[in-house]
């Protein structure tokens, strides 16, 4: 027969011998059976002088050692003397390792300071602007190599992105330049209406459409689009190492696989301006025809009496700077991307926000100038 395993409780008992409070350990410390606290122990309690002993103790664990330590940081604290007899050494060592553990102090939540955050944030934006600009430079230096002929650049590449950003992006461009064209067209004959004025619905189309709302729309579209695409390809690339392969084969990352996708939307952007102008006259064109009975003949004369060389060169120039500004922000995203799934879908992410951020600014600093110059 197997002989039964018997186990005593753990036990804590005190008495008061010279002024002093000896405590005697017996009983197996497990911790999973609740053993006597050392709070509980000084409940009733205030020593000079406090002796521990164990020499009845039985089995135990790291429940005797942080009976030991507890009683340590007591006397500690409250400057009592603690004689310790018969306690296996490895307690010891075991409840030293728990005095001097590091207390970990709770921070008090509170606001950041708003300098610090002004500071951090102006930090952030120099040093994202650097970065762009570098990456602007190395651009300016590979098409450089490109016109000599040294550039380790495939057309058939660049060839691949124009269809992916051209030819692909029709439908959606389409729809959201014909839809703008509808809207401001409505909204402008519900107020033109009142003047007797509804033959402007055209001029008031023509012009927003060809000057802001083709380009603007065409570009707000590839950001999200075609940017994100770009700056998770190359997050993905980045996450494989395969940028790394191409450095170590000396073959440059920024002609092999920024140029070709900058060059792809610098050349497409144009073209779907103009197919973004054309969808937004037509749905400028729905409108004045089913709402304000204009016949389509009267609108496209006015239309094409507003709408000169300047204001269509206007918008193409805008198109070509916002096809280069989406693929600068998608491919510096995507090259710094962290090496992980989630790091590319960060760097997709950012690459949208900087994208459309920079659109807008530039299209402020477009008005400004050609306001000064007079188109």
């Amino acid at each position: 027969m197997t002989p039964l395993i018997t186990t005593s409780p753990a036990c804590a008992t005190t008495s008061l011998e010279d002024e002093a409070l000896v405590v005697r350990l017996t009983g197996d410390w497990q911790i999973t059976e609740s053993p006597p606290k050392w709070s509980q122990i000084l409940a009733a309690h205030r020593p000079r002088r406090v002796v521990l002993q164990a020499e009845a103790l039985g089995g135990w664990d790291s429940s005797l050692a942080l009976f030991l330590s507890a009683a340590r940081l007591w006397s500690a604290a409250q400057e009592v003397e603690l004689v310790e007899q018969g306690f296996p050494p490895e307690v010891g060592r075991l409840a030293a390792l728990l005095v001097t553990k590091p207390q970990v102090a709770a921070q008090n939540p509170r606001l950041a300071d708003f300098v610090a955050v002004v500071g951090e944030a102006t930090h952030k934006v120099w040093q994202e602007t650097k970065d762009l600009a570098q990456l602007l430079g190395e651009c300016f230096y590979s098409s450089g190599r490109f016109m000599r002929g040294q550039a380790q650049f495939r057309w058939r590449d660049c060839f691949t992105e124009m269809q992916q950003c051209g030819a692909l992006a029709l439908p959606i461009v389409g729809l959201i330049s014909f839809l703008v064209g509808v809207i401001m067209a409505y909204q402008g004959a519900v107020q033109l209406r009142q003047f007797g004025a509804d033959i402007y619905v055209a001029d008031l189309v023509g012009l927003s459409v060809v000057r802001e709302m083709g380009p603007m729309m065409a570009a707000i579209v590839l950001a999200g689009r075609t940017g994100a695409a770009f700056a998770a390809t190359l997050g993905n690339m980045q996450a494989n190492e395969e940028i790394d392969a191409l450095e170590t084969l000396g073959v440059s990352p920024i002609d092999f696989l920024v140029m070709p996708r900058i060059m792809a939307l610098f050349l497409m952007m144009p073209l779907l301006a103009l197919y973004a102008n054309f969808l937004g006259i037509m749905g400028g064109l729905v409108v004045t025809a089913s709402i304000l009975d204009i016949p389509s003949s009267l609108y496209w004369i006015e239309t094409k009496s507003i709408i000169d060389l300047s204001d269509l060169s206007t918008g193409l120039i805008k198109a070509a700077t916002f096809g280069l500004i989406i693929g600068l922000c998608a491919c510096l995203r995507g090259l710094q991307a962290e090496r992980s799934a989630v790091g590319a879908g960060r760097a997709a992410t950012a690459a949208v926000v900087t994208s459309t951020l920079l659109i807008i600014v530039s299209d402020s600093i477009f008005a400004v100038i050609f306001n000064i110059l007079g188109w």
